[in-house]
């Protein structure tokens, strides 16, 4: 076996809800890769909730991946929590018994570092507000350069947001942090939340598919997004399992399924409430003329572009996803 053949390892940052839970077995059953460290962040539900899903998900898949806990609180901000969308457990409220082993004892950030330094090359994925990651930019800025990939599911880099109407609710939730991340000189692509609507969505066929398998991972990744598919429902009008962090783990794992994509500087915003956490993203390249030189300064100096990916070959997500939960 040559090295090209050989898995490519990932380090996943997760605020373990319903749809996380879903990426997580994506990425812990693929032959693609190899997981190196599970490392949670608060989001969706609180830390030592997301890390208690974690555990649960790893423990489905039968995994040992090692799983840390990590920030309890946005850099400079409370934490709101989306327990209105995913559940006060962040699985659909079902009551799953709790995972038999624990987390380490060693804190998500310093994991992250360490991991990073001893896997150069390593692709990072981030799955919720990238609190953890900021922190372990600024205690060790060399990690930048030794992660090869970091895939980012936030921002609405086209649209409307999920939680307000200009902001995806992770980068909404720790605005600074994510402004951090996307100024450390990442290697950034950002899977936007618009790709997960419309089309993209499980639709009833789909759900009877996946039920079909008659496998423990497809009753689980059906049944914890029960909450999450109403919730859906009531914010934008549209049926189905909508899967944000499972499209961004299929792209990472198969970036041939990002179907368009192109390289652009992204500003977050972090002073205005009306659009806090919002995704400027300089479409038309305008950022170095005169009117926008002094504010766009410190993203061209300091950053790098970020890939904004805009289109998914739908098809081949939904095979990716029924080909983990088999």
């Amino acid at each position: 076996m040559t090295s090209k053949n050989l898995p490519r390892t990932i380090l996943i940052d997760t605020d373990t809800a319903s749809d996380d839970a879903v990426a997580l077995i994506m990425a812990l059953q693929s032959p693609l890769v190899s997981v190196a460290a599970i490392t949670v962040v608060a989001g969706n539900v609180s830390v030592e909730q997301a890390t208690r899903n974690a555990l649960y998900t790893a423990e489905l898949c039968g995994s040992s991946v090692p799983i840390y806990t990590g920030a309890a609180q946005p850099l400079v901000r409370e934490l709101q929590t989306a327990d209105w969308f995913h559940g006060v457990d962040g699985l659909g409220d079902h009551a799953y018994a709790p995972a038999i082993r624990r987390p380490e004892p060693e804190h998500a950030v310093d994991a992250i570092i360490q991991t990073v330094m001893q896997n150069p090359g390593i692709e990072v994925i981030t799955l919720g507000p990238l609190t953890n990651v900021a922190l372990a930019l600024a205690r060790e800025p060399r990690i930048a350069a030794n992660i090869s990939r970091c895939v980012v599911m936030g921002g609405a880099p086209c649209c409307e947001g999920n939680v307000t109407p200009a902001a995806e609710f992770n980068i909404w939730v720790d605005p600074e942090a994510a402004r951090t991340v996307f100024l450390s000189a990442l290697p950034i692509e950002m899977i936007g939340w618009q790709l997960c609507r419309h089309q993209a969505a499980l639709n009833a066929q789909d759900i009877a598919t996946i039920l079909a398998l008659k496998t423990p991972r497809a009753e689980f990744a059906v049944r914890c997004n029960s909450r999450a598919a109403e919730a859906y429902h009531i914010q934008t009008g549209e049926h189905g399992i909508s899967l944000p962090d499972p499209i961004a783990m299929a792209i990472l794992l198969h970036p041939e399924l990002s179907t368009s994509s192109t390289m652009h500087f992204v500003e977050i915003e972090t002073a205005s409430e009306l659009t806090r956490g919002m995704t400027v993203v300089d479409r038309l390249g305008v950022v170095a003329d005169l009117r926008n030189r002094n504010t766009w300064h410190e993203v061209q100096t300091r950053g790098r572009k970020t890939k904004v990916c805009w289109s998914l070959d739908i098809p081949g997500w939904k095979a990716a996803l029924l080909d983990a939960l088999r």
